[in-house]
């Protein structure tokens, strides 16, 4: 595989500012666009800073890896604004097949696991959103009742696409359309709906243990769960705000 060109440190200090369009990134005062051309425009203050603090804190090299803020943004302006529905759709598929309504049988030791951690997060879930999700044993897929889709496509077509960037990230990762949403909640535990989304592979590596690449690589997607989390929770700050 080809290395990356190194990319040297092109600014001296990155900074959030309100410009009459709303807030951005500015380094050396110059605003930053996405990687497709448009401009970087933000709903508050609290996003703005956090995009600009990973830009302050890169080395004499910039990492584009240490930049998940920045690629969720971008993400959200040049490919989730241009095609709203295809988001929406894709977030969907994450709904009809979420991880956390398929479970072993219950008499493996494994749906017991399922059921204390998976089984309180879907019935929180079901009573915030008014919705009844079939738990399945097995593999066999059980379509949702239509009502239940209904209300979930809804619930995404009602977000912005800033927000839908960030779910794109935290549905994808967890597999799950559930946990996904219940992270944009402002009083939600990242670490443990990150916790449950690696159940499965947690239960596996207590079987049979797990190796240092698969350790690093778990560590690696749950910072980008995380941050996906707190791009999402400032997003929709925001619209909470008078």
């Amino acid at each position: 595989m080809a290395e990356r060109p190194e990319v040297k440190r092109f600014y001296r200090k990155a900074m959030a500012a309100l410009g009459e369009d709303g807030w951005h990134v500015a380094l050396d005062g110059r605003r930053v666009k996405t990687q497709g051309g448009h401009v970087l425009v933000l709903p508050n203050r609290a996003l703005a800073e956090m995009l600009a603090a990973e830009w302050a804190d890169q080395g004499e090299e910039i990492d584009p890896s240490s930049l998940p803020m920045r690629d969720l943004a971008d993400y959200a302006l040049d490919v989730v604004a241009a095609d709203k529905p295809a988001t929406v759709a894709a977030l969907m598929r994450y709904g009809e097949t979420d991880t956390l309504c398929y479970r072993a049988d219950p008499d493996e030791p494994l749906w017991k696991r399922q059921q204390a951690v998976w089984e309180p997060l879907l019935a929180a879930f079901e009573a915030n959103y008014g919705v009844r999700m079939h738990r399945v044993s097995g593999v066999i897929h059980r379509p949702q009742d239509e009502a239940a889709l209904d209300v979930l496509q809804a619930r995404l077509e009602s977000l912005d696409y800033l927000t839908l960037a960030a779910l794109t990230t935290l549905a994808s990762l967890a597999a799950s359309l559930v946990i996904g949403l219940s992270a944009l909640d402002p009083e939600a535990d990242g670490e443990a709906l990150w916790d449950a989304a690696n159940l499965e592979e947690d239960w596996q590596a207590e079987l049979w243990g797990r190796d240092e690449e698969a350790t690093e690589r778990r560590g690696r997607r749950a910072q980008h769960f995380l941050a996906a989390m707190r791009f999402g929770q400032a997003v929709s700050h925001s619209t909470r705000s008078p």
